[in-house]
């Protein structure tokens, strides 16, 4: 998959350096729990949501069951109204294929929208090595170009970025791109959107050449969907002479009818409004308005190999909505550069290993990137169990088995407990049973607490060292109880 991640460390120590950085994690943290408590008001105003996520995961099981049928369905009817179907196998074949189509224009520039596919095929390098620029026009995405970065989230791929850092890169690295940023630009949301609609307006206007993904592609139709929030996507599918889209076939649902599930469940689920801003749909060409040109290229790199995998490939009902990172907490405290991978959190721990295989050291580590608790099956709107995955594909590592491409055996050892650890727990257990003395200790830590140290001596640098320890309150819980509500049933 994507070039940008080729020589990452696997995640245990990718995780192990990331967790370091505390303003990474208070990104993340304030990020996350921000998302995902939109998200939970959003869902619960429908009181259907249980039956709209099952219907979700039917009509993906349905779709993957009969995908031969549906794709040849797709090509049929994208050449009947006007465009060109084409066939990639993996990520070679499909940027090769999009590189031959832009120099066929002549141009040498194209105007991208927000696609996950082109990250998982490293297009934009594939791409600059022709000599052909691809500029991402999504606010989050360009600030990652801009900064030279890599993506760590599905929906919010700069969300590891806060906003002095995104005024910087803005100011440091715009006028390279096209358009500087203005003068005495600050941090303020406003005005670094301002900045980046006047930065890619240029873009819009002069490109020739647009790329897209697709949240959806419509069987009986041949109609793509794209879904976003800013109106860059509307720009680049409207206004360019010519349209390319690269899109994985597992994003096939079968009738028009379908997306009456899952316009309901992703935007909910992904940026918690009940309908995204801009909802683009096309079909093919035509002489009065959009490109003149259409191309679908059709994607599998490794899609194929999931398919037939029975536990796996419920991970190709993913539509992208991000949920399962914002509720993962070892995606919170690690971020998603840590998982070496454009897809990260829980649906990038089961769908990399797949798409990819496990025998590198970084694959064969994913499975291994969850506590297993179980949050991102109880978010998924299309009900990916993906613990269960997570399993199965530890097990497919240890083994061998056929996900292990290349006759590449990894297998991992469980890590031998700690003699610290079980003395802590012990130490606990004892506390707990003995309530007089937990009251006492109590005490002693609140009135102590400004002489409390930042980070834990001894064994435990290796827990403070990756987390910041949580502030001792003024009055215990006890306390509190019983001053405030009395007699009444204050705790013993």
């Amino acid at each position: 998959m994507s070039g940008t991640f080729v020589g990452m460390p696997a995640f245990p120590r990718a995780a192990r350096e990331a967790v370091g950085n505390t303003t990474l994690r208070g990104n993340l943290r304030h990020a996350t729990h921000t998302i995902r408590d939109k998200r939970a008001r959003a869902v619960a105003e429908l009181e259907d949501w249980a039956a709209l996520r099952e219907a979700g995961k039917q009509i993906k099981d349905h779709t993957l069951r009969h995908l031969d049928r549906y794709l040849v369905q797709v090509e049929d009817a994208v050449t009947a109204a006007g465009g060109t179907v084409h066939w990639a196998a993996d990520a070679d074949e499909a940027n090769e294929i999009v590189a031959r189509l832009v120099e066929a224009t002549g141009e040498s520039e194209v105007v991208k929208v927000k696609s996950m596919a082109t990250q998982e095929i490293a297009l934009n390098e594939a791409l600059e090595a022709r000599g052909i620029h691809a500029y991402e026009t999504d606010l989050a995405e360009l600030i990652v170009q801009l900064g030279k970065d890599r993506p760590s989230h599905i929906l919010v791929p700069a969300i590891h970025r806060n906003r002095g850092e995104i005024r910087d890169i803005f100011r440091s690295e715009m006028s390279e791109w096209g358009r500087p940023a203005p003068e005495g630009l600050t941090d303020t949301p406003a005005e670094l959107a301002e900045a980046a609609r006047l930065h890619l307006r240029e873009k819009f206007l002069r490109a020739k050449v647009g790329i897209s993904g697709a949240n959806f592609v419509v069987a009986e139709t041949g109609t793509l969907v794209v879904v976003e929030s800013e109106g860059n996507g509307r720009m680049c599918l409207t206004l360019p002479e010519t349209l390319i889209s690269v899109v994985g076939i597992e994003k096939i649902v079968p009738r028009w009818q379908d997306l009456e599930v899952f316009l309901q469940t992703l935007p909910r689920s992904s940026t918690a409004e009940r309908m995204n801003p801009y909802t683009s749909m096309w079909t093919g060409t035509t002489d009065e308005d959009g490109p003149r040109a259409f191309h679908l290229v059709l994607l599998d790199n490794g899609r194929t190999d999931t398919l037939a995998d029975e536990v796996g490939r419920q991970a190709l009902r993913c539509i992208r909505c991000s949920a399962c990172l914002n509720v993962c907490p070892v995606y919170e405290r690690a971020g998603g550069h840590a998982y070496g991978s454009v897809y990260p959190g829980p649906i990038g721990a089961i769908l990399s290993p797949q798409l990819r295989g496990t025998g590198s050291e970084i694959d064969a580590s994913l499975p291994y990137a969850s506590s297993l608790c179980g949050a991102c099956y109880e978010v998924c709107p299309v009900a990916i169990d993906i613990p269960e995955v997570l399993v199965h594909l530890r097990e497919r590592v240890v083994q061998g088995g056929p996900a292990v491409r290349g006759g590449n055996r990894v297998v991992l050892k469980p890590a031998k407990g700690h003699a610290a650890e079980r003395a802590a727990m012990r130490a606990a257990q004892w506390a707990f049973t003995h309530p007089g003395a937990l009251r006492t200790g109590q005490r002693l830590a609140s009135r102590t607490r400004r002489l409390h140290p930042r980070t834990l001596p001894g064994p435990g640098r290796a827990w403070s060292g990756s987390r910041d320890l949580p502030a001792v309150p003024a009055e215990p819980f006890r306390d509190w109880w019983q001053r405030t509500r009395g007699g009444k049933g204050g705790a013993k």
